[in-house]
């Protein structure tokens, strides 16, 4: 077996229309509609499928869970620039650029939560 990329992932939220808001408005992320009226967000060739919690789409996550995910997005924007847009947002980044080690080397990182309270790491190769 080769397994040679991520497709997709899923993240179980409170409120689906909430979350569309943040991820397109704040991080630039697609919405799309797909399957039955099923919603994910689409950026780069992976996307984002979205389950609400309580009526999750079997087959799911054993314990899905609201706020459990911890997810770092790649960005070619420089982060200064990404922690002037989120202040433009009202939103407050918890930490400050930090080095850290990515799945092709270093990295440089900003850390922030969204409504639900996941981990985004917002990460730019050098």
């Amino acid at each position: 077996m080769n397994i040679t990329a991520l497709d997709h992932l899923v993240l179980t939220v409170r409120d689906i229309p909430r979350t569309l808001s943040f991820y397109t408005r704040v991080l630039g992320m697609q919405e799309i509609t797909f399957g039955a009226g099923r919603k994910a967000l689409l950026f780069g060739r992976q996307k984002i499928n979205l389950h609400q919690h309580g009526a999750e789409i079997a087959p799911h996550a054993e314990h899905a869970t609201v706020g459990s995910a911890d997810l770092c997005l790649l960005t070619d924007t420089p982060l200064a620039q990404i922690q002037n847009e989120l202040r433009a947002h009202g939103i407050t980044a918890i930490s400050e650029i930090v080095s850290r080690t990515g799945a092709m080397g270093p990295i440089q990182s900003l850390y922030l939560r969204d409504p639900d309270g996941n981990l985004l790491e917002i990460s730019r190769y050098p």
